[in-house]
């Protein structure tokens, strides 16, 4: 493994509400005890009512999402409709099991609304194509302390506005113990009207009222 690879060392946290979905990051990309980036994106959109977090190795990160976003493209162009989250994680573990041998050294999470069902699901794929469907799931070396607090308040029952508080919560609590996690807190939900990103100045008004509880 090339040492000079920069990692999105990274947390990212995705939580299933009874409205919708909630996605959450750090913005700090590092290769070993360096900051390489304090801007790196790690929320993708990749239709209306999917996206997903990132974590692991930024070039490996960029070339699958963008592989995701041109076969949804694709899929929307010839059929008429966008492909479901599961849809598009099924598409997701084709293509991270075909290159097995040869792994991209990510963790993925896809977030979606399916709007048949008008339900928020939540995939988690490992690097060969493993997957399994979780109500709150996060990836990253600061997952472990990211959990801690998950486990303690977490409910599917919530809605997004509970859960981006929870979920930013959780992220600057992992901010604060993991070195590879940092900088800024960027977060996105999507319900049935699509996908939306929280402007830098909502989630830092978030975090600090968060943060005194």
């Amino acid at each position: 493994m090339d040492t000079n690879t920069i990692y999105k060392g990274t947390t990212t946290i995705g939580l299933k509400c009874k409205d919708g979905v909630v996605l959450v990051s750090d913005s700090r990309a590092s290769m070993g005890s360096f900051i390489a980036s304090k801007e790196a994106r790690k929320i993708y959109k990749i239709s209306d009512h999917v996206a997903g977090t990132v974590a692991g190795s930024v070039g490996d990160a960029e070339k699958f999402m963008e592989l995701l976003n041109v076969e949804a493209a694709f899929y929307r162009m010839q059929n008429g409709r966008e492909l479901s989250p599961k849809g598009i994680t099924s598409l997701g573990t084709t293509i991270l099991h075909a290159n097995r041998y040869y792994p991209y050294l990510v963790q993925i999470l896809i977030c979606g609304y399916n709007t048949e069902t008008n339900l928020g699901e939540i995939y988690s794929i490992d690097p060969i194509g493993g997957v399994t469907e979780e109500d709150a799931a996060s990836t990253g070396s600061g997952s472990l302390t990211a959990y801690g607090v998950l486990e303690a308040e977490y409910s599917a029952e919530k809605t997004i506005e509970e859960n981006l508080k929870l979920g930013i919560k959780a992220l600057g609590i992992a901010m604060e113990r993991d070195s590879a996690t940092g900088n800024h807190i960027r977060s996105a939900f999507i319900t049935r009207e699509g996908y939306k990103e929280l402007p830098k100045d909502e989630v830092k008004k978030i975090y600090d009222e968060v943060k005194r509880k």
